[in-house]
């Protein structure tokens, strides 16, 4: 489902086919209830085709794979032989994160501070001009908070923006979010955003 080299996820389209898309493209993240090893996300992606379109991932393809987790084979030409990349990429994840460096953080507004997050804590993505309005559940308080970053931010683990807005509302632990009402109010003035150091 994810390819390390592209950065992206392959999902069915009844259009085109095959298609490849980037975490950015995502548009709702929602766990199922049932499975719990590994867990199974409901995810809706904006399609090149120009629908949306729901598709499953694990909770491995989802948290794990955009860190190497894979486990892509690669032709070594100084042994001759296939070998894996798990190894040497989870090793390098594990040093970044031994060193304070989390794949993905965004700010909780609840909180009042930066938390490290995976992409199974995303509840909505919308695109808004050149960023992207993340609802992001944390794991910490189960509060909902609404970051505006880049959309290298949330495809590339381990890259952070220097800065990010933040949407000063504090939403209820049961609201959920719809797609289009959280799209109309990021494009309205009713939110006052700040802008924070990471």
């Amino acid at each position: 489902m994810y390819d390390g080299l592209t950065g992206r996820y392959t999902f069915g389209c009844p259009v085109s086919g095959e298609v490849r898309v980037r975490l950015s493209r995502f548009r709702t993240v929602e766990r199922l209830g049932g499975a719990a090893h590994p867990a199974v996300y409901r995810v809706r992606f904006a399609c090149p085709c120009g629908d949306d379109h729901d598709g499953l991932l694990t909770h491995e393809d989802l948290d794990w794979a955009p860190l190497g987790a894979a486990g892509e084979v690669f032709f070594n030409v100084m042994t001759r032989r296939l070998e894996s990349t798990l190894p040497d990429l989870l090793d390098q994840a594990a040093r970044q994160i031994g060193a304070g460096e989390w794949p993905w953080s965004f700010f909780c507004y609840p909180e009042g501070r930066v938390r490290p997050i995976f992409p199974s804590a995303f509840r909505v993505l919308v695109p808004a001009d050149e960023r992207v309005g993340v609802a992001v559940r944390c794991p910490d308080c189960g509060g909902t908070s609404v970051n505006l970053v880049s959309a290298r931010h949330v495809d590339e683990p381990f890259y952070n923006d220097a800065r990010v807005d933040v949407i000063e509302h504090i939403f209820s632990h049961d609201h959920e979010f719809l797609l289009d009402s959280f799209r109309a109010d990021l494009e309205s003035d009713a939110f006052d955003a700040r802008r924070l150091e990471l």
